[in-house]
């Protein structure tokens, strides 16, 4: 029986894996996609420092060093079922089944979709589409796009098909709907807006994401909005439906109010060869409730996510989780989540020595600081909400997890 299996080659499984791995575990990780990396495979962006952040080379860093350590990776391997068994699990793939002793589930976030007529044309994707086609496959999604949905994952990635050499005519809301909810509201998004503010390359607008409120920013916001590296983005513009006959030509656009109402008389077709959808990220969580995971419903971290303490342990036995499953945030953040879910593994699984205690905490606090030094915040309170999160663990534990 394997020590401890992985269903996740991300930042998470493959910083779990180096941990447990270190303390002497046999460790698999499986993943469905061809490569190891997870979300860092479509990452390139630039620190404040100046600094290049290249997501592939990070990625390799991780591989490398989890292969030097013995770790089994197995990609293109998709995992369908997982059962408990006498003392620990057993993971069904593609391939074939895995026992283990232990079982991390890393399985990231997925993106969620806002329908907009004309959505199933050639040529419309979601933005993480775009940024896989670009930053993975080095393939332009097209030459000229348009993004429709404001929000930290849709900034930032505009940013990078930009320097794909691709052209954003400019980001938008979605049309209001029951399914587009706040992302379609000028002053939820303007929120959002404000998270990013410091990443702006205008001293006004760094400034400015310091000390206006979403509402007055709303009402301050000018109609045809404002260019973020030369991206228009349009809290007052809102995509009615994008246009075409055998694939993508345009996208119908009107104007909106600072509350979101379409202004009659002000609609028209800004032309565009692709669409990105961009509707954020919802953790990826359906492993864990076959696995019988209490849930927790927390807005602050994207959706349902698996009941857990700050040690990545889940309420079910054996099982751990660990990354954007637990609520979506950073890359960072994710690889310092798997540290400690790999060495809470290695202490339960006695690899680690009589400083076990030690070690996790001092991992803990990694985590901690990772979040509060993050470049960007998906969204705000996080802190808190993961806060009441353990402390609800806690109480259906029946006791205060400490060490």
């Amino acid at each position: 029986m394997i020590d401890l299996v992985i269903v996740g080659a991300g930042p998470a499984g493959l910083g779990a894996a180096i941990a447990a791995a270190e303390n002497g575990l046999e460790v698999v990780i499986l993943d469905e996609f061809v490569k190891p990396g997870g979300r860092l495979l479509g990452q390139l962006h630039e620190e404040p420092d100046g600094r290049w952040e290249n997501g592939i080379v990070e990625a390799q860093k991780l591989y490398d060093c989890a292969a030097r350590l013995g770790v089994t990776i197995l990609c293109g391997v998709s995992v369908y079922d997982l059962q408990q068994v006498n003392n620990g699990w057993c993971v069904y793939t593609t391939k074939q089944p895995f026992e283990s002793k232990c079982l991390l589930l890393a399985t990231g976030a997925s993106e969620t979709p806002i329908p907009i007529p004309g959505w199933t044309l050639p040529g419309v994707m979601s933005i993480g589409a775009a940024q896989v086609m670009g930053n993975v496959h080095r393939v332009k999604p097209g030459e000229k796009g348009i993004i429709i949905g404001v929000n930290v994952l849709s900034v930032a990635i505009a940013r990078e098909l930009q320097l794909c050499g691709v052209h954003i005519e400019g980001i938008m809301l979605p049309k209001q709907s029951l399914v587009s909810g706040d992302a379609s509201k000028p002053e939820a998004m303007m929120e959002s807006l404000l998270r990013l503010s410091h990443l702006a390359p205008s001293p006004f607008i760094r400034f400015g994401g310091k000390w206006v409120s979403p509402k007055l920013g709303t009402l301050l916001y000018p109609r045809n909005g404002f260019k973020m590296w030369d991206i228009p983005i349009q809290l007052r513009k809102t995509a009615l439906e994008i246009v075409g006959d055998k694939q993508v030509e345009g996208v119908r656009v009107a104007d909106i109010s600072a509350t979101g109402e379409v202004i009659p008389g002000k609609e028209k077709v800004v032309s565009a060869d692709f669409v990105c959808i961009a509707g954020g990220l919802t953790p990826l969580s359906e492993l864990a409730s076959v696995a019988g995971c209490t849930f927790c419903y927390v807005p602050e971290l994207g959706g349902h996510i698996p009941l857990h303490n700050e040690y990545m342990q889940t309420n079910v036995d054996g099982l751990y989780v660990a990354g954007n499953i637990t609520g979506v945030e950073s890359a960072k953040v994710a690889r310092a989540q798997g540290t400690v879910a790999g060495l809470s593994i290695s202490r339960e699984l006695h690899a680690l020595q009589d400083t076990a205690d030690d070690f996790v905490h001092a991992a803990v606090m990694k985590v901690k600081e990772t979040r509060r030094n993050a470049l960007i915040q998906f969204q705000p309170g996080i802190e808190e909400a993961r806060k009441a999160l353990y402390e609800k663990y806690e109480e259906q534990a029946g006791k205060p997890i400490s060490i």
